[in-house]
């Protein structure tokens, strides 16, 4: 049996599956092309549960394309604070500007126009289009590149773009006739958070193509997919000083590039300052005490954080001063630091 065959009689199983056993989750409720959007935006590299909570906020301030167009920044990155990835919000707020401009506030149905928009990729295009549309366009992520790959025992690398591609190709052209492209999209996105996981042992007794899978025919169905190892994260040391003056504590906003572009955060130095550094720095500070150490871990990077709470006797220029409640609702201070907002 070929790959194509395989697949053709694998994704109308998958659709059937799907139809009985998809979790109940909010934007699965009205797959509107806006919701399903800003939720598979919202999804990518954030877990499920996480989102949920962060979804119906969004949607019930920002609940169509002209709200998010007109949303001032600030207000949008509070709105995203903690998901982390603030590009993608920043993205959805400028595509939204180009479909009122563009296509009259409505999503085109198309992958390739939906493509055309800032932030929106061959994933998040083709997922749109098959649930929201109904078209025959798969959506390649990490869970359908490992269902794919168990499926047909393939020793392709699945971080090559090439296997991605090729994928995409053989869904593509697989997809069952009769309006169930949202249900097989939907299905191999739910099939790989379910059953066909990542980590641990696959639930193989509940997977709908077991007497299909060629990897568990082989009895390896944890050598798939096949992948080249990451490279290892850079750590990077900082200091974080929360300067307080009369009850207010000093934040500023990041440069408009980088990392955290744009967002605020408490006054940081490069690499791991004593307190003696920090007294030949900060010279007319009334005393200064550590506050712990924390660590968060982006993509590519990893913070190792020293805090310090600095009590100054006037709020130096240069930053925002705020009280505690204030910065908590006014301004949106990335996950990196809650630790340190915590101390406040």
């Amino acid at each position: 049996m070929t790959d194509r065959e395989l697949m053709q009689i694998a994704l109308p199983r998958i659709a059937d599956w799907y139809a009985g056993n998809r979790r109940p989750l909010p934007w699965r409720d009205e797959p509107t092309p806006y919701r399903v959007w800003i939720s598979e935006i919202m999804l990518q590299q954030t877990r499920i549960e996480a989102v949920i909570p962060y979804y119906e906020r969004f949607l019930a301030e920002l609940p169509d394309v002209a709200a998010l167009a007109a949303v001032e920044e600030d207000r949008l990155l509070k709105l995203w604070e903690g998901l982390g990835y603030y590009s993608r919000a920043r993205n959805l707020k400028k595509a939204a500007a180009e479909i009122m401009a563009r296509f009259g506030g409505a999503l085109p149905a198309s992958a390739a126009e939906l493509k055309t928009l800032p932030g929106i990729g061959d994933y998040t295009a083709g997922a749109i289009a098959s649930i929201a549309f109904g078209q025959g366009e798969p959506a390649v992520d990490g869970n359908v590149l490992r269902v794919v790959s168990r499926l047909l025992a393939s020793g392709e690398d699945v971080m090559l773009p090439a296997t991605r591609r090729a994928v995409a190709a053989l869904l593509r052209e697989s997809y069952p006739a009769g309006g169930r492209a949202a249900l097989v999209t939907e299905g191999l996105m739910e099939l790989g958070e379910t059953a066909c996981v990542p980590n641990g042992e696959a639930r193989c007794a509940s997977c709908p193509l077991r007497d299909l899978c060629r990897a568990e025919a082989e009895g390896g169905v944890e050598r798939y997919p096949l992948r080249t190892p990451p490279h290892p994260r850079r750590v990077e040391e900082r200091t974080v000083l929360l300067l307080r003056c009369g009850g207010r504590t000093a934040i500023r906003r990041r440069e408009g590039k980088g990392l955290l572009a744009g967002l605020w955060e408490f006054p940081s130095l490069d690499g791991a300052k004593t307190a003696e550094e920090l007294h030949a720095l900060l010279p007319d500070a009334l005393s200064i005490a550590p506050c712990g150490k924390s660590k968060h871990v982006f993509t590519h990077v990893e913070w190792r954080m020293t805090g310090y709470r600095v009590e100054l006797p006037a709020e130096t220029p240069g930053c925002v001063w705020a009280g505690a409640e204030e910065i908590r609702e006014s301004y949106s201070v990335p996950t990196a630091f809650r630790f340190y907002l915590k101390q406040l």
